[in-house]
Parts: structure tokens; C-alpha cells; sequence
């Protein structure tokens, strides 16, 4: 038998925060006031996360999350499973990102000119890329030509002002675009 969670419920919307205790109640979880198991914090624009002082992190968010990176980050569209899914990953000690691991609003460097968003395709190529892989493993890994590669590795170098992959890497690790 599967057992819920405790959350703490941080959302400043009433709204959206009654939306989400009915979602934690339909996966079974329980909101709670203190002593959390997981902490879950629909985040506002530019407001930074909570720290795991008191449990683990779950942040929903359609922009990057500023400050130390949470234990686990979401887009706000979430689904109910997906939520029960993170919340128990995160209360195991994992690491839970959406796929591609790119934020709505795409990649920003610091700073006033931040390049253009990345598409996921990059990242996941600047992901590969991060892991070692050469030109051609990544294109065996994605199912694509190698020609393909260089081409996205091409708008990555310009998009994140990078004249080596080790620097677009370096670059995507800071940014948050990836993770190693």
C-alpha cells in the first residue's frame, strides 16, 4: 500500500493554491502546517525558493528558479501524476527537472544581454555534449546526422556567446540549462 506524503502547501494565490491541496488529496498526500515531509512552493516571478531547512523542495515555476537550486523543479502545468510522481522523489533524496530541463522562458545569462531561449533540442544536445559525448555519439544517441549536430552546436555557440563546446557547457551548468 502506498502511503501519502506530508506537504507544506506555499502558494501566494488562493486560487492556486486550493487547486493544488485538491491535487495533493487526489495523489493521496496531506497538507500540512509543520513538520513536512516535502515542502511544495508554487513560485511566483522572481521570488526565490524556500531552503531544505525544513524538508526537501518541490518548486512549480515557469521561469528559471534564482538563488540554490531545489530539489526538485516543475513547470505550473503539472499534472496530478506528475506531481505524486516528483513529490515522492524528492522525499527519496533524488533530483526531479521537467524534461530538457529548460525553464518556460528559456535560458538567460546574467546580465542585460541574455541570448536567445535555447529549444530543447539544444539543451538536450548541450547535455550530451556536457557528458563527453562526441559529434557523432550524440547524433547516434538522438537519432540524428552528425551534420544535424553541428548545426545545433553552431546555434548554441552564438546563442550562449561560446567559442569552445567546453565553454558552452561551462555556460549551460551556470545558467541552469543543465545538469551533470
Amino acid at each position: 500500500m502506498r502511503h501519502g506524503l506530508r506537504v507544506l502547501l506555499r502558494a501566494g494565490d488562493p486560487v492556486r493554491r486550493q487547486g493544488l491541496a485538491a491535487m495533493l488529496e487526489a495523489a493521496g498526500h496531506t497538507p500540512v502546517s509543520e513538520t513536512p515531509d516535502v515542502v511544495l512552493c508554487d513560485l511566483a516571478r522572481d521570488i526565490v525558493p524556500p531552503g531544505e531547512a525544513e524538508a526537501p523542495v518541490l518548486v512549480l515555476t515557469d521561469r528559471s528558479v534564482p538563488g540554490e537550486q531545489p530539489a526538485g523543479v516543475l513547470p505550473h502545468t503539472v499534472t496530478t501524476a506528475q506531481l505524486d510522481a516528483a513529490l515522492r522523489a524528492v522525499a527519496a533524496g533524488l533530483v526531479v527537472r521537467a524534461p530538457g530541463g529548460i525553464p518556460a522562458d528559456g535560458f538567460h545569462a546574467a546580465g542585460e544581454d541574455a541570448p536567445a531561449l535555447l529549444t530543447p533540442r539544444e539543451a538536450e544536445i548541450l547535455t550530451l555534449v556536457g557528458q563527453g559525448m562526441s559529434n557523432k555519439a550524440v547524433a547516434r544517441a538522438l537519432g540524428i546526422s552528425v551534420h544535424t549536430v553541428k548545426f545545433h552546436l553552431e546555434a548554441l555557440f552564438a546563442k550562449l556567446d561560446a567559442t569552445s563546446r567546453a565553454k558552452a557547457v561551462a555556460k549551460g551548468l551556470r545558467g541552469g540549462v543543465i545538469e551533470l
